[in-house]
């Protein structure tokens, strides 16, 4: 069933699911989902209706909140380079209000380097970064790689979850050390995962996992990520998550799908899952080819096989069919115009069928034919 953005956003609201966590391709529309949902559930006030500050209701991580930083290269002078932090009343609450500034150093280093040191300057309107060098040596004004600029942005986020969880976690409403969260009712954190690499990812993952868990009030949490590793890690600490698939449809409407199976989602199956509905429905076409080549590349390096066609069946007599790899490479990879039908023919896709399940067999994959 496909609906629109809006849907999917009013389905995520009437869940009853402490924690939602969702995957997608990147570009399916995760961060526009985001913000569909935050507009549902805490819309933009009217000019003339006054804002109360302690009623916020949702807080996210998002593409848009990384566009709150940019950086000053200081072109003519090349040396006082400055990551810009424009005005607004998120990183302004953040940072000043709620005085965050030091924990999201102490999470930014943990996940980077203790050597690498951001410096707020007094109005948290823009910040330096100095590298220590292990000796009496300091490098000042270093500008960052993209990857340690999103890390550093998360850090400013996750500092400021960790404390509205443990401000929540206090029953008695009276008893909280501020009331700016009383009316909070979801955290929405879209991947946070940018250029980390596989162990960090994992770390981030457990922990914002942790965190979760440690949440005894009543606020819901969302997570969306286009990283299968994430999206596995989170899917494992977090059993009773409900788990889901985002897809987007041809005429630009959206399904978000259930996927609350018995083994963790993974890139391959999922690729694999898509490869037998499509076969059950008749519903083949060229790019499923493609799919069937990452998998059996998937397979491949995981066996510590060279080539992926080492996995293709062989007859009798031990050899292969030349047909089975030649169709493969020939719909995965074309190169000329002219080489770009969308159809196949009626043995084309008797051939995938064949294969997909042969390798069900081969290799015993557990199928989700019916």
């Amino acid at each position: 069933m496909s609906n629109t953005l809006t849907e999917i956003a009013q389905q995520l609201k009437d869940s009853d699911k402490k924690v939602q966590l969702i995957y997608a391709f990147n570009g399916i529309g995760k961060t526009r989902l985001s913000r569909e949902f935050k507009d549902l559930i805490s819309p933009k006030p009217e000019e003339s209706e006054e804002v109360d500050d302690h009623q916020v209701k949702v807080i996210y991580y998002n593409a848009f909140t990384e566009d709150l930083f940019y950086w000053d290269n200081d072109l003519k002078g090349d040396a006082e380079r400055k990551l810009k932090i424009q005005p607004n009343d998120y990183t302004k609450w953040v940072l000043q209000e709620q005085g965050q500034d030091k924990n999201a150093i102490t999470h930014f280093q943990y996940y980077t380097s203790d050597k690498l040191t951001p410096l707020f300057n007094e109005d948290f309107s823009e910040v330096t970064f100095s590298f220590e060098r292990g000796n009496d040596e300091r490098t000042e004004n270093i500008k960052i790689s993209k990857g340690e600029e999103s890390n550093f942005i998360w850090s400013i986020f996750y500092s400021l979850i960790e404390q509205v969880v443990d401000v929540l976690n206090v029953a008695e409403p009276s008893d909280r050390e501020t009331d700016q969260f009383d009316q909070l009712q979801y955290i929405i954190v879209d991947d946070p995962v940018s250029s980390l690499d596989e162990n960090h990812l994992i770390e981030l993952a457990v922990h914002l996992a942790q965190l979760i868990r440690s949440s005894t009030s009543g606020v819901k949490f969302i997570v969306t990520t286009h990283n299968p590793l994430f999206y596995n890690v989170l899917y494992n600490e977090l059993p009773k998550a409900e788990k889901c698939i985002l897809s987007r449809y041809e005429d630009g409407n959206y399904s978000l799908d259930k996927r609350n199976g018995d083994s963790p989602f993974s890139y391959h199956l999922y690729l694999k899952n898509e490869l037998e509905e499509a076969i059950r429905s008749g519903q083949i076409r060229k790019y499923h080819f493609n799919f069937l080549r990452n998998i059996l590349e998937k397979t491949s390096t995981f066996l510590g096989y060279d080539n992926w066609g080492a996995l293709l069946p062989k007859t009798e007599d031990g050899k292969q069919n030349p047909y089975e790899s030649r169709i493969i490479n020939f719909s995965s990879h074309s190169k000329h115009a002219g080489e770009e039908v969308a159809e196949l023919t009626e043995d084309d896709k008797r051939v995938l069928g064949y294969l997909v399940g042969k390798i069900n067999e081969m290799y015993r994959f557990k199928s989700n034919a019916s």
